[in-house]
């Protein structure tokens, strides 16, 4: 499609509800609080870290141990680098910039691409069909990211996929989908980060939409750091910026309209809660959250980075990591098929299939749970390559879905090389030395991240002696069929045929 016709597009999805007048905003976002105030108050939970670290991590959850993150919007029009374009749009000097420039023009805005964001061929069906497919047991949609664009129909917003030019509700009808065949709906928020994230646009030195108080309501307040002649430092966002009270309010009235609506069965927040200026909120969200599960009869979670909840509240999260050694207190680990992006780029590098179930095994044996994420392309259908990596994944997980999902974490999570404990850090290259254990009664996983050429593998933690080793081995299968084995005082030496691919090897070793 060439520019002019991308332009018509615009042109032609132009209408949208008229933005809420601020009293009517105002009285909307005080109803909210004042329900949120009186669940807080009147349930099981109370807004304190004593009570709510009493809140157990659901059943489903600790089962669940894969998911799928999707990350979808109309960042994934330009389709370009990754889901910060409506940020980096509006930094000279940035390649965003001078590429939207050359294929757009300086003065087209982020919004163009919500009107041309129409994805005529979004069928939920066809995601959770590959979800499924891959051996997920939930999946966690984004429901607004840091562009303030809802992916659900709210009232306190007229930029909605429901009002805007697709006229979907893209969550409502994930959430259906998903439950339908069996997978548990979660959902995202990162409404937090949006207090701040399109403050490019006050900074280019000449006058674009976004500066516009009829467009407000999309940009968000699009507050600055206080020095203003530092772009690197504009453009990590975050460093130095104080939420308002408004903000906050804001921020817990919108979360708080999302959970009572949709009702996942977990909430996700990214990094920018962690504030000290959130935790008031955060534990009276929390608290309300908590509260209405107990009357829906339901089982909830949220997932938190760094210490935006107190220990024990929630479920800790590292983003694109991992942790060095097993954990007592179930945990996650999310990454991306892509290595550069969360969204469909056509500037993606996508990691292999084999590397995402060598993480996958390595977070499960540390008492982790996976979540991988997928970026589905503006129109609606799942890119080629998510779509190979879902349907790869879900041979490998098949496969050995009792050593995955119905297994525990053993007495030590493996052996090879160790981790550092960080975010950031999975691109990670093992070899056939790196394994990793999980274990049910009267049978070890042992998941050889890397297949020896050789055919040739020695797992040191189950050699001859007692300390190490006290169990009698009965056998040792690959895919349901014996292979040869030897048990020396250095190592339970396994033989099996050459690798037919580079997936993760899984034994099966029975034990007495």
């Amino acid at each position: 499609m060439d520019i002019n016709s991308e332009k018509k597009i615009a042109s032609d999805n132009s209408d949208v509800d008229s933005k809420i007048g601020k009293a009517e905003y105002d009285r909307k976002i005080a109803a909210i609080l004042a329900e949120v105030d009186e669940v807080a108050a009147g349930g099981k939970y109370s807004a304190d870290w004593e009570s709510l670290a009493t809140h157990p991590v659901p059943e489903w959850y600790k089962k669940a141990r894969f998911g799928v993150f999707i990350h979808w919007g109309a960042y994934s029009v330009p389709a370009f680098t990754n889901e910060w374009y409506p940020r980096l749009m509006h930094y000279r000097g940035n390649p965003v910039y001078w590429h939207h420039v050359k294929k757009y023009g300086r003065d087209f805005p982020y919004l163009k691409f919500i009107e041309m964001f129409t994805a005529p061929r979004f069928s939920p069906e066809e995601w959770i069909s590959a979800v499924k497919g891959a051996g997920a047991r939930f999946i966690m949609p984004v429901a607004e990211h840091h562009d303030g664009y809802k992916m659900y129909d709210s009232a306190l917003s007229r930029w909605t996929t429901p009002k805007q030019a697709m006229h979907r509700d893209v969550i409502g009808e994930l959430k259906a989908a998903a439950e339908k065949e069996g997978l548990v709906f979660t959902t995202s928020s990162h409404r937090a980060e949006h207090f701040w994230f399109l403050n490019g646009a006050r900074t280019l030195g000449y006058h674009t939409p976004a500066l516009d108080d009829r467009n407000s309501d999309l940009y968000g307040p699009m507050v600055n750091v206080e020095n203003k002649n530092d772009p690197v430092h504009m453009q990590r966002g975050e460093r130095g910026i104080v939420p308002t009270e408004e903000w906050l309010k804001d921020w817990l009235a919108h979360t708080a309209e999302l959970v009572k609506k949709y009702r996942p069965k977990a909430l996700y927040f990214d990094w920018w809660v962690w504030i000290k200026e959130f935790r008031p909120y955060m534990k009276k969200f929390l608290a309300y959250y908590y509260n209405l599960a107990e009357t829906w009869g339901e089982e909830v979670v949220v997932e938190y980075k760094s210490d935006a909840l107190m220990y024990g509240a929630g479920v800790y999260d590292r983003e694109r990591g991992q942790l060095d050694g097993f954990s007592p207190e179930i945990w996650q680990s999310d990454t991306s098929t892509a290595k550069n992006s969360w969204c469909h780029a056509t500037t993606n590098i996508y990691k292999k299939p084999a590397d995402i179930a060598a993480v996958m095994a390595d977070v499960i044996s540390k008492n982790g749970v996976f979540v991988l994420n997928i970026g589905p392309k503006a129109d609606g259908t799942l890119a080629e390559k998510d779509v190979g990596i879902l349907a790869e994944l879900g041979r490998w997980t098949s496969a050995n879905a009792e050593a995955l999902f119905e297994s525990s974490p053993y007495k030590r999570y493996g052996e090879g090389r160790r981790h550092k404990a960080k975010s950031f850090g999975d691109n990670l290259r093992y070899t056939s030395r790196d394994i990793r254990y999980t274990y049910k009664p009267s049978h070890v996983y042992a998941f050889v991240l890397r297949p020896s050429k050789r055919g040739v593998y020695k797992l040191k933690s189950f050699r001859a002696d007692r300390d190490e080793c006290g169990f009698i081995i009965k056998g040792v299968t690959m895919n349901g069929k014996e292979v040869k084995w030897l048990q020396t005082a250095k190592a339970l030496i396994v033989t099996t045929p050459p690798p037919e691919s580079d997936m993760p090897v899984v034994f099966d070793i029975s034990i007495d």
